[in-house]
């Protein structure tokens, strides 16, 4: 017997047909004599209208009330489910964050998980019953409720199964499992059937959305198994971990899973293309160029709460003594980014500051690419022929991430995908649902 948690993003749980389907597939798991714990997001595009409903009321809502008001999504789902299992004659009990034991910091928006003490989930498997979590969300200390940010849901299913040593945490989604690309832009993106945690890392980091970051950072650090499949098929998905599936999950999960990585005879050099719609550029002109600038600058930026990802420095010869210092964050971090940076022009001592919000981050990931001369020379190669400018890059073992025009960020995947020769022979991806908003 063997403890599954199982989380259900948005399109999976979109209606009440979806619900019924989602607990059939739970109930077949506990009756095949499994534990079964499950996360659940909201409904559909229901945080999307949440968030619409409160620009709409008040368009700089205070962040403890947007918490409060997006978590009431999660709790619809998880109660409407609860209430489908029990019907098929298996009893079922839906917990809030904070009734699943989920201890969060004070940051509202993009809370960090602090502690689990899933006492009352432990229970009810205790009793035999199924137990549903409602994903996103959680408590701190002053008792309020918080949300982990968007695709948090996944954080809470990975994290749960951390705390309950679980044997995997499947995470269900609208497709068939991690491709080299998104189906939605390439069709014929081929299906990726293991990958370790290193690799996903890089392809979640950088715009993959069928993982939440956070989450492949506690399935590394905790060795959780992750499967990611769809919920509207019955066909094997991708295999994620530095180890084979327990044997506990023999019978349950298709064989594929269990065929390990390195027997296959040579990996492929390239594990997938990634891509970033959510970036958005700075550039600080006119810096004074001395030791201690660009200090001051990510201290003002740190003092907003945004995270930085790409970074780039340029010392003018037209403006001797002053250098020019660009970087990207997340859209929503940049309008408290630019507010913060205007009320420090004084001490910066800047010029101007030029922002750019249409910008797309395009990422080429694998883990063979450190040893296989002549990648970078085809990747620009390939975004010449295709006429994609580049505007900045960055560079690890296993990746390659540029920053280019957002209108050319489709065409720039499927460049790519075509030269480095991932398409599939023939078959199309398939995406069952979700709008992708």
């Amino acid at each position: 017997m063997a403890l599954i948690v199982q989380k259900f993003g948005g399109s999976s749980v979109s209606d009440t047909d979806a619900l019924k389907r989602v607990a059939q597939r739970v109930v077949d798991a506990h009756r095949l004599g499994h534990e079964v714990v499950v996360v659940v997001s909201a409904m559909g595009d229901t945080t999307d209208d949440l968030v619409d409903m409160a620009a709409e009321l008040n368009p700089d809502a205070p962040k403890r009330e947007m918490d409060m008001l997006l978590s009431a999504g999660e709790r619809i789902s998880m109660s409407l489910l609860a209430m489908a299992i029990t019907k098929l004659g298996v009893p079922a009990y839906a917990y809030t964050g904070r009734q699943a034991g989920i201890h969060t910091d004070t940051r509202y928006g993009k809370a960090s998980i602090t502690g689990m003490v899933p006492e009352r989930v432990a229970r009810a498997l205790k009793l035999g019953s199924v137990a549903i979590v409602a994903g996103f969300q959680g408590v701190n200390d002053n008792g309020d409720v918080t949300t982990l940010g968007r695709g948090g849901s996944d954080t809470t299913a990975v994290a749960l199964a951390a705390a309950l040593h679980a044997d995997v945490c499947e995470i269900y989604t609208d497709v068939d499992g991690l491709f080299t690309a998104d189906p939605r832009i390439v069709p014929l993106a081929r299906q990726v059937r293991r990958l370790d945690y290193q690799e996903t890392l890089e392809l979640a980091a950088n715009g993959a959305k069928i993982l939440h970051l956070r989450a492949v950072e506690f399935a590394r650090r905790y060795k959780v198994a992750l499967h990611v499949r769809s919920s509207f098929s019955n066909k094997p998905g991708t295999w994620i971990a530095d180890c084979d599936p327990s044997p506990r999950l023999t019978g349950y999960l298709a064989s594929e899973c269990f065929t390990t990585k390195e027997t296959e005879m040579e990996q492929p050099i390239i594990s997938g293309i990634a891509h970033d719609r959510s970036q958005e550029k700075i550039t600080v002109v006119g810096l004074p160029d001395q030791p201690g600038t660009a200090a001051e600058l990510f201290r003002q930026v740190a003092k907003a709460d945004a995270n930085i990802d790409m970074i780039v420095q340029n010392i003018a010869a037209s403006t001797p003594g002053r250098s020019t210092i660009t970087f990207t964050c997340q859209s929503g971090d940049a309008k408290d980014v630019l507010a913060r940076l205007e009320e420090a022009r004084d001490v910066l001592d800047y010029r101007e500051i030029v922002y750019n919000p249409d910008i797309g981050k395009l990422s080429l990931v694998g883990a063979a690419m450190r040893t296989s001369p002549g990648i970078s020379a085809r990747f620009f190669d390939a975004l010449s022929k295709a006429n994609v400018n580049v505007e900045m890059i960055s560079t690890s073992e296993v990746r390659i991430s540029v920053i280019v025009d957002a209108d050319r960020l489709d065409e720039a995947v499927r460049a790519l995908h075509h030269e480095f020769q991932l398409d599939a022979s023939e078959t199309e991806a398939v995406v069952y649902g979700g709008t992708g908003r």
